[in-house]
């Protein structure tokens, strides 16, 4: 009998640690970020972080510094197709983008690629790749 309420509140245990667990993980965070120069007309950011770090259910790009016109990004998946977007446009000093859905239900972003101008003649601007998992 003793055996049945020991396993009975060890599933009841696991079950809550698991709901708290999958309920902390949803949220966004920054996978990797780079300072934008005017000379430069592209940059390459790589992902930071282990394999699990990298696997994301969503990407969004946001600006510090300065505006900035993203005309080209490439994202970079493992072991699927990378995704090019060409319709992002302008990105607000403190703004972001719409969140892009990672291909499937999770997808592992290796990097991205930008090719930008920055607006209004400020010298740099930095741009952080943002993950929610």
């Amino acid at each position: 009998m003793k055996v049945r309420y020991l396993l009975a509140s060890l599933s009841v245990a696991s079950v809550l640690l698991g709901a708290v667990a999958s309920h902390a993980a949803d949220e966004w965070f920054v996978l990797s970020e780079k300072v934008l120069k005017t000379a430069d007309p592209s940059v390459e950011i790589k992902s930071s972080g282990g394999r699990w770090e990298k696997d994301v259910k969503q990407v969004k790009l946001s600006v510090e510094g300065g505006d900035v016109e993203i005309t080209k990004l490439v994202l970079s998946w493992d072991n699927r197709p990378d995704d090019t977007v060409t319709d992002i446009g302008v990105i607000k000093a403190g703004g972001t983008t719409a969140p892009k859905d990672a291909p499937g239900r999770k997808g592992r972003l290796k990097g991205v690629t930008a090719q930008y101008k920055i607006l209004n003649a400020a010298p740099t601007a930095t741009l952080k790749v943002w993950g929610f998992d």
